[in-house]
């Protein structure tokens, strides 16, 4: 393989292929996104994944054969103790998450918390409680233009999330009030994950509808991760989506805001025409945000067809000194009970122009291994402490 100048990894957000090992301790037993998906979904049509292997690492309904495949493929199982967005993206880059963030969602936020929030943000709050963001939406958007209140609520994951309207609340307001929340949840006894603004338009709850200006106010990492070496060695690092989020900004070196996952495919199709030296990291919510929590098992797959035409595109425009690699942060089966991410290992599909015919390399045991193989790949020493290794060996055989 040519060294390599450019590296793209785009993660379908909530694409398990199966239930890991340890589901049952998540009670997540016999989650299946991908496989479900292929089982109950109208069609699925996906012939640029399954090119690169995706059917040969699990079975596809529609795809009952053996394909030959032109890329690599391989099952990573998260070694941290979660499944959130969170923790699968650092563990990508590195940091294995050890405990899980507070979560409330069998109780809501504790009412010292919401006091605090409500004196801080001069605004009344509702709901106070694990909802579904589009239900809870129509449930309390009308008593919240009535009050300008803002609608708190969270979810199985460790989130605090908010609903303001653009227009009456005023997008700059909700921010501001998310930002006061990230600073009150930095206590150790509230301490979430994410703080997520949730913007909405519309006039009455039979016509709310949720924006694209979503905010996510992130946790730092706890330690330096693979991208801050890559910044720290000059290289570019390029996020696209939520990755600037995620990481808090660290180890960001260019961001992008995607309107969709469309969006976002489309960004990294652009990024493909020019000229950088480094990562050029996508994350595509969509999958998650529209149809997984929501327990669509048709517009999943609708989304990951499109998917997979833009896909198509991308790989046309790599050149032999680019490298793809397409993976997940966890699972979110839409045929699965409750609305929340499933506990499932992930695919990792790798491709180059110069690969040929490729082959299923072995199951590897953290998702660290994508950002332990990218450091590789740029000659970058890595810090011991970093979970997961390297297979560039495996790919230049």
């Amino acid at each position: 393989m040519k060294k390599i100048k450019r590296v793209f990894l785009i993660i379908i957000d909530s694409l398990g292929i199966g239930a890991s090992a340890d589901a049952a301790s998540f009670h997540d037993e016999g989650a299946d996104t991908l496989g479900h998906i292929s089982e109950f979904a109208n069609s699925l049509k996906i012939d640029t994944l399954v090119s690169l292997g995706l059917s040969n690492i699990h079975t596809l309904k529609q795809y009952p054969h053996l394909q030959k495949q032109v890329g690599y493929a391989a099952v990573l199982k998260e070694a941290g103790v979660s499944k959130d967005t969170l923790s699968g993206h650092w563990e990508m880059m590195g940091v294995r998450c050890e405990t899980p963030f507070c979560s409330f969602s069998e109780t809501g936020f504790p009412q010292d918390l919401i006091a605090r929030l409500e004196a801080l943000c001069n605004h009344k709050v509702i709901g106070n409680k694990s909802a579904s963001g589009t239900k809870i939406l129509k449930e309390l958007g009308e008593e919240a233009l009535r009050d300008n209140a803002m609608i708190v609520y969270t979810s199985a994951d460790s989130v605090l999330q908010i609903c303001g309207h653009e227009k009456y609340f005023g997008l700059e307001e909700l921010y501001r009030c998310c930002e006061i929340a990230r600073e009150i949840t930095m206590e150790e006894k509230w301490k979430v994950g994410r703080v997520i603004a949730r913007p909405f338009i519309g006039e009455d709850s039979d016509h709310f509808v949720r924006t694209a200006n979503r905010r996510d106010y992130a946790l730092n990492p706890p330690m330096n991760t693979d991208l801050d070496d890559l910044k720290q060695n000059k290289l570019d690092v390029i996020g696209i989506g939520k990755i600037h989020d995620i990481f808090s900004g660290c180890g960001i070196t260019k961001s992008l805001h995607s309107e969709s996952s469309v969006d976002g495919m489309k960004q990294t199709i652009d990024m493909a025409q020019e000229d950088f030296t480094g990562l050029c990291f996508t994350n595509l919510v969509d999958f998650d945000a529209k149809w997984g929590h929501r327990r669509d098992v048709n517009g999943y797959a609708r989304e990951l067809e499109m998917f997979d035409m833009l896909l198509k595109e991308l790989v046309n425009l790599l050149k032999e000194d680019d490298l793809l690699m397409i993976s997940a942060d966890h699972g979110n089966d839409p045929t699965f009970r409750g609305s929340d991410h499933t506990r499932e290992n992930v695919p990792l599909l790798i491709y180059n122009p110069k690969i040929g015919e490729g082959k299923v390399l072995e199951p590897q045991v953290s998702f660290g291994c994508i950002g332990a193989t990218i450091l590789d790949i740029f000659g970058i020493q890595r810090d011991v402490k970093r979970v997961g290794t390297s297979f560039l060996d495996k790919i230049e055989e």
